[in-house]
Order: structure tokens, then sequence, then C-alpha cells
């Protein structure tokens, strides 16, 4: 169980906004293996606010698909403002998390993401229009620097992060310059944790359950962020909770067990993905690349399923060429 504002979650393991990635398909799937709290992925707040027939389409979701949070990114404080208040509108999300990690250029160009790392004033008045203009809780993604740690910079921000609304604070272990590569600075997410008295979920490498206890020895964070560790793998955050429990792993999941998943996922993906049929088979043969890893030869199906041409031959593909 863990208070983020005036709110209680019966996880601390929490499924990350994932873009690009973690749509309905891939929210539902992760529950079915045990996912107990998810994100939406993460949103433009342009976006909702331009009059296009399918801006809401990254909304999608369902009565299964609870509980959620969603997650925003902008660079101007009533722009985010007028797309939370939208996206409030549309789904029940338990709190909104403001994006100030994002190290994707596109985004950075725009203000937007970890851009807001070196506007630490921006960040605060975001944070601070929000938490006074909605009645849900407010929280934010960080990484622990720009172009590098700046301990003193980064401890006066989240404590300003804390003062002005922030119910929870994200924060990845590593700059924005080291993308997603190099190693995750525990040290500062552990500086963090005892800078402010709000919840702190660590995020970055979160690859193994062994890796998510480390996260939670090393830094003596309140929560993890996974991310991803779940491409492929569903099952990530019931066998890290079984792991912090009994100190060892749960038993391997069988390949037969990971074909029917990866079947399962991508019927979701039919059903639910919102885009041309090229793009969805497409994104379907990204998810069982995924899903591959461990079988045996997949150096050489890998070749072969990207040759696949519609969602049907796939699925031959997949029972016929993945062992049981």
């Amino acid at each position: 169980m863990i208070q983020i504002g005036s709110v209680q979650i019966a996880t601390n393991i929490f499924l990350a906004p994932l873009s690009g990635c973690s749509d309905l398909a891939f929210r539902l799937i992760a529950r079915e293996c045990g996912a107990k709290f998810c994100f939406f992925e993460m949103v433009d707040a342009h976006s909702l606010l331009r009059p296009h027939p399918k801006r809401f389409d990254i909304l999608r979701s369902s009565e299964q698909d609870r509980p959620i949070a969603g997650q925003l990114v902008g660079e101007k404080p009533e722009l985010i403002r007028d797309a939370a208040q939208i996206l409030i509108e549309q789904v029940p999300i338990m709190f909104l998390d403001i994006n100030s990690a994002c190290p994707v250029k596109k985004v950075v160009k725009k203000g937007a993401g970890a851009a807001l790392l070196q506007e630490p004033q921006k960040l605060v008045q975001i944070l601070s229009l929000l938490a006074s203009s909605l009645s849900i809780p407010i929280t934010v993604k960080l990484r622990i620097g720009y172009y590098q740690v700046d301990m003193p910079a980064l401890l006066d921000l989240v404590k300003s992060c804390e003062a002005n609304g922030a119910s929870a604070i994200f924060l990845h272990g590593r700059t924005r310059d080291q993308l997603y590569s190099g190693d995750v600075n525990y040290e500062a997410i552990r500086a963090v944790k005892a800078a402010v008295t709000i919840p702190v979920f660590g995020s970055g490498n979160i690859l193994t359950p062994e890796l998510a206890k480390q996260m939670f020895d090393l830094t003596g964070c309140d929560g993890i962020l996974v991310a991803r560790g779940a491409f492929g793998n569903p099952w990530i955050s019931r066998d890290i909770a079984y792991y912090l429990e009994h100190g060892t792993l749960p038993p391997e999941i069988s390949f037969e067990e990971r074909k029917s998943v990866l079947k399962r996922h991508l019927a979701y993906l039919r059903e639910f993905r919102m885009c041309s049929p090229a793009g969805k088979i497409g994104f379907m043969r990204k998810v069982t690349l995924w899903y591959l890893k461990g079988f045996p030869n997949a150096s050489r199906q890998r070749g072969l399923i990207n040759t696949i041409p519609d969602y049907e031959t796939l699925i031959r593909f997949i029972d016929e060429h993945m062992p049981q």
C-alpha cells in the first residue's frame, strides 16, 4: 500500500507510461500477468487541445484497465492545465504525472520533457498551477540532471516540487545526456528520497527482480517504475513482488505459456490498436520480437518475422516455428 496525495494504491510496483508501447493491449496483458497499477502512454498536451477526431485514441481503455494514472508532456503551464482538464473528463485517472524526464530530441526541442530540468522555475509553476486547479494528486517525473548531476540543484528542485504541490516524485537515475544507457546513479535517488517527505519512485534498469530489489536496497525508495523490463515479459511486476516477498525467483515461464500470452497480446492489438493496417502489422512484428528472446534459434527467426505480411500469417508462424 502506498499513499499519493489523497489516493491509496495497493502496490508500489508501477508500470511506466511508455510512449508508443504501453497501449491498451500492453496494459491488459500486463494486468492479466500480475501488474497491479499502470499508466496510460505519455500524452502530448498539444494533441488533446487540437480538434482532431482521433485525439483520444491514446486514451482508449476498459473496465479491466484499472487502476490507472495519466502522464502529460508539455512546455507551458496553462497549456498543460487545459489539457489536464480534458484528460480528466475523458478517463478516470487516480493521479496525473508531469513528464520532465523524456530525453527524446523532438520533445526536448519544444522545451518539454527533460528540457524543463533546465527551467526549474517553469516546472515549479506548472506543478503549482495544476495542484491548485485540479481535484486529483499531481506528481512529477524527473531525471537526475540534464548534462550532468548537480546534487545541490537537484535537491533544491525536488524540494520546490514538493513545496508547490507534487504528491510524489518518479526519478530516473540517469541524466538526459545518458538517454537509456550507462549506469544508474542510485546515490542520487537515495539523496532525493532523504530530501523530501513525499513518496519517491526509482526508475532505470529495472529489468529483472534482482535489479528491482537492488533499486530498493540502494536508494530506500518507496516504489519503483518498471519500463523496458516489461517488453516481452508482462510477468515482471508479479515476479518482482514474489522475489521481494520470498527472496527467491518464481518458477520460469514455459515456452508454451509465452506463446499463449504472445498470441493473446497480438489478438488485443488486432482489436484495440488504432492505426493503418501496415502500421498495425508492423507493430505486431515488433511485439513478437520482444517475446522471442530466449527461444531457440531466436536470431534466425527475427529475420523471418520481419517479412510477415499479416496477422493470420504471423499466428501461423508462431504456432509452427516457436517451440512448445
